[in-house]
């Protein structure tokens, strides 16, 4: 068996005979020497491997080299081809975080375009034609939009890269030495491990836990107050709910407890909305506007949840406290470019239009059981009905719910309609794999042996996608 796999090795070609045949040399001209020698190099190590492994044997071999030019153009495309690419969610989960959060509208990436391929004046005024500050382009808007919370006080705006970035700016500036205090049943853990304990240690700030998991009151936060105590912390379980004998303080009884002993109150919204979540049927999730109106100091929020718009961690809060945080050195470590500005700016602008349509988050959000239901139909009868193989793949529409994901209102669902899928003689698992793998990957819930369809977080456009792929499923 050795000396067989040996005589296999000494027939594979050599990377330089596999570059001189005449197709390989033409993808050289097209791609570069070494973009396709490292496809050559991949496709002679497959090879071996399939020696080695015992899977290739002397016909195989032959057949395999005869096609070697062809293999090594189909390496070569796969590794000059994006990685990151675009997917169907069909998984009615709004803001799925392994799916990219928010989709950004298409106002928004009209103004990306603009702003990415030419110069922009990110940080010049056109006016006086001196040096300016980025901040400006999107916090003249949060202005306008959190106005009303501006009793007795001036509300400004700056942004980050993401929301555990604003909390660590905002503790670093507020507490750095000091100490803040927090409930224990508030010390969440964000995703990818990522803990507010770990994010508040890093600050340079000292955690003071009150309370215990369930019930924490008022004057727990109270007693714990010193000469060391720099900021009060309110961090809004938004991943999950706790039940049953609990207690929580107020955001009014936090504020009045700040105001008395002169210590800023700061709230971690996580995913933070600027709209009343009610009108879509999503309850006990407060907007920034709620949390300033109360009297909150700074209140912390990301940019790709609720709010639909690009990764980034917003502060709204105090002038005077938001002036600190942008003076901080970290601020400049942590700060986004023209890119995100871009996007955040014309997803504002369309908040200040009442333009809520145009947000996809928002848009999904408001769609009725019935109107996903319609599209539902339409795709199984119209695009679908004629043209599937009879008694194989079986498709049928059913009650469900939608979930807001990222992190966002946990107890929320949307009711909705799923179409659910099964086959003869594949498996769901195997159905939502061939979905996975289609040219445009479908992304779809696999529950109870079926696998579940929710149009509510798919594109109308790309209700044509999913019926092809369905199509080719056999």
């Amino acid at each position: 068996m050795k000396s067989v796999k040996s005589d296999l090795y000494r027939e594979l070609p050599s990377i330089d005979e596999s570059l001189r045949t005449p197709c390989v040399s033409a993808l050289i001209a097209a791609q570069g020497n070494a973009a396709v020698t490292d496809a050559a190099r991949a496709v002679i190590a497959g090879l071996r491997n399939e020696i080695t492994s015992g899977l290739l044997d002397r016909a195989g071999l032959r057949l395999a080299i005869d096609g070697i030019a062809g293999a090594i153009e189909t390496q070569l495309r796969r590794s000059l081809a994006h990685s990151l690419r675009p997917v169907i969610n069909a998984t009615g989960v709004i803001l799925h975080t392994n799916l990219g959060r928010a989709p950004l509208s298409a106002l928004a990436m009209d103004q990306l375009r603009e702003t990415a391929i030419a110069y922009s004046n990110l940080e010049c005024d056109i006016e006086t034609g001196e040096r300016g500050k980025r901040d400006v382009h999107v916090d003249r808007l949060f202005r306008k939009l959190l106005a009303e919370s501006q009793a007795g006080g001036d509300v400004s705006t700056i942004v980050v890269n993401n929301n555990a970035a604003a909390v660590l700016l905002a503790l670093n500036t507020l507490a750095d030495g000091g100490e803040v205090i927090v409930s224990r049943g508030e010390l969440v853990e964000i995703g990818g491990s990522f803990r507010i304990p770990d994010v508040m240690g890093k600050s340079g700030a000292v955690l003071c836990e009150v309370g215990t998991t369930n019930r924490t009151r008022v004057s727990d936060y109270e007693n714990a107050i010193s000469e060391r105590t720099r900021v009060l912390l309110r961090v809004h379980r938004s991943n999950f709910e706790i039940t049953g004998f609990t207690e929580q303080p107020s955001t009014e009884e936090l504020v009045k407890l700040a105001r008395k002993r002169n210590v800023p109150l700061m709230e971690d919204l996580g995913s933070g909305a600027l709209v009343d979540l009610q009108n879509f049927g999503i309850n006990g999730e407060p907007s920034v506007l709620d949390s300033l109106r109360a009297g909150v100091d700074v209140v912390t929020y990301s940019g790709d949840k609720l709010l639909g718009g690009p990764q980034a961690g917003l502060l709204s809060g105090r002038s005077d406290l938001i002036a600190k945080m942008r003076a901080n050195s970290l601020f400049r470590a942590l700060r986004v470019d023209k890119l995100t500005y871009a996007t955040l700016e014309a997803t504002l602008l369309a908040y200040i239009k009442h333009s809520y349509e145009e947000i996809p988050t928002l848009k999904m959000m408001s769609l009725s059981k019935a109107e996903i239901d319609a599209r539902a139909q339409a795709l199984v009868e119209t695009q679908l009905a004629a043209s599937l193989p009879p008694r194989r793949l079986k498709l049928e529409i059913v009650d469900g719910e939608s979930v807001i994901g990222g992190g966002a209102a946990p107890s929320s669902v949307l009711p909705t309609r799923l179409l659910a899928v099964t086959h003869d003689a594949l498996s769901a698992n195997e159905i939502a794999t061939r979905l996975r793998n289609s040219d445009l990957p479908i992304i779809a819930r696999v529950e109870d042996a079926r696998v579940l369809l929710d149009l509510r977080t798919v594109f109308p456009d790309q209700d044509a996608t999913i019926a092809e792929a369905l199509r080719r499923i056999h």
